[in-house]
């Protein structure tokens, strides 16, 4: 919680994947409170009122996680609420004349993008969701110690300097300092 609150701040792109990180977690642990409590609220060197204060986060999660049913897998809804408003904000990025320089990241990323999407067969997923889910993927193959290709870590240094635009481009629109029209 602590976490990310720090990153929702600052950059949207990492809070998202944290956010997803600790969805797994959850998962991870059975939706156990008690195994979170033990296995990682604990080993928080923080006073037990902060303690107290992440674990009722990390209860309000699993309690949200069971009323959308993604006990097993899939986002929830306020993290796709993130992904809605990247993607919104994107394409008004897109269609301004005054990014020239977003614009241009984007067609950059695109064909990466579209690579992905056929490979994956992801044909209802949105363009900015299938960066993050490209990112998510490598973050877990590198986690499991598992390699990840050239050609792949390629398109993910492109697709993270893309989001790492748009996260910038999302902090100044929330800060009211982007003009897009």
């Amino acid at each position: 919680m602590i976490i990310a609150r720090q990153k929702k701040k600052e950059n949207i792109a990492e809070y998202l994947l944290y956010m997803w990180q600790i969805e797994d977690l959850i998962r991870a642990n059975g939706l156990d409170l008690d195994k979170i409590q033990s296995g990682i609220i604990d080993k928080f060197d923080q006073p037990e009122e902060a303690k107290k204060e992440i674990r009722d986060w990390y209860e309000s999660l699993i309690d949200m996680m069971r009323r959308e049913d993604k006990q097993q897998s899939g986002h929830l809804q306020i993290n796709q609420n993130v992904i809605i408003d990247l993607t919104d904000l994107h394409l008004q990025l897109i269609h301004s004349n005054k990014e020239p320089f977003y614009v241009a990241a984007y067609y950059k990323t695109l064909p990466f993008i579209v690579e992905l999407r056929a490979r994956a067969g992801e044909l209802q997923t949105g363009e900015i969701e299938t960066c993050f889910s490209a990112l998510y993927g490598v973050l877990m193959l590198r986690l499991k110690g598992q390699s990840v290709s050239e050609e792949t870590m390629k398109a993910i240094k492109q697709i993270s300097t893309f989001l790492g635009l748009l996260s910038d481009k999302y902090k100044e629109d929330r800060a009211g300092e982007l003009d897009k029209e």
